[in-house]
């Protein structure tokens, strides 16, 4: 299908906003109308382009990129695929490569792709109820939330879209909490404590505790009141966490997007007991290492130490956009109608699904398969990729693991892309993050280890240049 613009010589001059559409099928497509310029009309007819583009050598994929680079904000350095399906642990582009995924979708597809279950329960939503608002009730989300209070500390759940905005629900809780907690209190605490190489989301309130300077600088001045300190250093934070300044402490128990580093029990231990001490909230960011990645249904299970706040996302509707926030009744009973909203927020097309997954990651035999395959693949990596001079280490937690290099991870990124492994960075951008989808099976995980493994010569070509 190709697209004509037709110039119309007839001098008009309509608000340069307006757009004409010509609907000749399914796919209009549309041109700006400028009143400085003879306007077009672009028509969509379903005509080949001249010269039959595969036979230019044009594939799909690149008029796909090509395309993008026009049409969308460039805020995405992308990988060059133009994915088209998926099944399992598999992806296929629009060329019909085939790729195996540990990517999962930055950790979303946890259930890999297609899942049956997953997708029964969308479609049965689908056609019974997709979105109502919060105005009113709906037995998806109430569901959910019941299930999601049933296996967890939590006593109540408030319902999101993305990782991001449950933090800044969390945000807004603790400040919220605080005032509720000292009515006569002309200043009560604001603050918060986060620490390095943390990442909480790329809104506003949840940048701002985003370590990274990179994300933050071009959007300061940022929410005020954060505190940045060293990731597992007791003796650095002691002191920080105080009675009328810190309103809450934000932790992720494994670090994903900072590198894969996990927290000690000692570390979260001390947490809980500095915010108990300062009247302080602990809120545990479990967005990317919560919902069984790490074995466990939730990464605190691991430390037996438990938060006030625990944010969810990525995993909860198996890729379907959803967040939550699982707080204690002390801190909703602060928390009162009209203090925060969302409008798509715990639709029932989106809970319906997070029912499915729920359902299947709580499993304790699912959890247990998902402990055994991430402690044979941490294995299986050391075994064939820790003897290479530039794996500084490997170290990770059931299936959220980290290959750290002494050089940049992107050479050996594109390798395994190249020979059909799909897998990310993290960290200063040297360090490779495995998340596969939880249902991969040990025989794909040892193929994923052989791509890596006969990738790793491309490091020694890149730290030559």
């Amino acid at each position: 299908m190709s697209s004509l613009c037709v110039s119309l010589k007839t001098t008009v001059s309509p608000p340069s906003c307006i757009r004409r559409r010509v609907y000749l099928n399914r796919e209009p497509s549309l041109c700006r109308i400028n009143s400085r310029r003879a306007p077009t009309t672009c028509v969509s007819v379903g005509v080949e382009a001249p010269g039959n583009m595969g036979k230019l050598g044009i594939s799909e994929s690149k008029e796909v990129m090509e395309t993008e680079a026009r049409v969308l904000v460039g805020t995405y350095a992308r990988a060059p695929v133009v994915l088209a399906s998926g099944k399992g642990c598999k992806l296929y582009d629009v060329e019909g490569r085939e790729y195996l995924d540990l990517t999962s979708g930055i950790a979303v597809n946890a259930l890999g792709h297609g899942d049956e279950d997953w997708l029964k329960a969308v479609i049965e939503q689908a056609n019974t109820l997709t979105h109502v608002s919060n105005i009113y009730y709906s037995k998806p989300q109430i569901e959910l939330a019941k299930h999601l209070v049933a296996c967890s500390f939590a006593d109540r759940v408030f319902f999101t879209n993305s990782g991001t905005e449950a933090n800044e629900a969390a945000i807004k809780f603790a400040r919220k909490f605080q005032r509720h907690l000292h009515p006569d209190v002309k200043e009560p605490a604001t603050a918060f404590t986060a620490f390095s190489n943390c990442f909480h989301g790329r809104t506003i309130g949840a940048l701002a505790l985003t370590s990274k300077e990179h994300y933050r600088s071009p959007f300061e001045p940022v929410m005020p009141g954060v505190t940045f300190v060293e990731y597992g250093n007791i003796q650095a934070t002691k002191g920080l966490i105080q009675r009328g300044k810190t309103a809450a402490v934000f932790v992720e128990p494994i670090q994903g997007e900072g590198g894969i580093y996990s927290a000690t029990k000692e570390f979260l231990q001390f947490l809980r007991a500095a915010c108990d001490e300062a009247g302080a909230l602990l809120v545990f960011d479990e967005v990317q290492c919560g919902l069984g990645r790490t074995g466990y249904l939730w990464a605190h299970e691991a430390y037996d130490v438990f938060p006030d706040i625990m944010t969810l996302a990525k995993p909860l509707a198996g890729g379907l956009p959803i967040g939550a926030a699982l707080v204690t009744e002390r801190v909703a009973s602060a928390i009162a109608y009209g203090d925060h909203g969302s409008t798509f927020a715990g639709a029932p097309l989106v809970c319906n699904a997070a029912l499915a997954v729920l359902d299947k990651i709580s499993n304790p035999n699912f959890l247990s398969s998902v402990s055994k395959k991430g402690h044979h693949f941490l294995e299986l990596l050391k075994q064939k990729l820790g003897g290479n001079p530039h794996v500084r280490e490997i170290r990770g937690f059931g299936l959220i693991i980290g290959i750290d290099l002494d050089v940049p991870a992107s050479p050996l990124v594109n390798a395994c892309r190249n020979a059909g492994l799909l897998v990310l960075t993290a960290g200063k951008g040297n360090v490779v993050r495995l998340v596969p989808p939880l249902i991969i099976s040990e025989e794909e995980l040892g193929h994923a280890a052989d791509i890596l493994y006969r990738a790793l010569p491309v490091l020694d070509e890149n730290s030559s240049n």
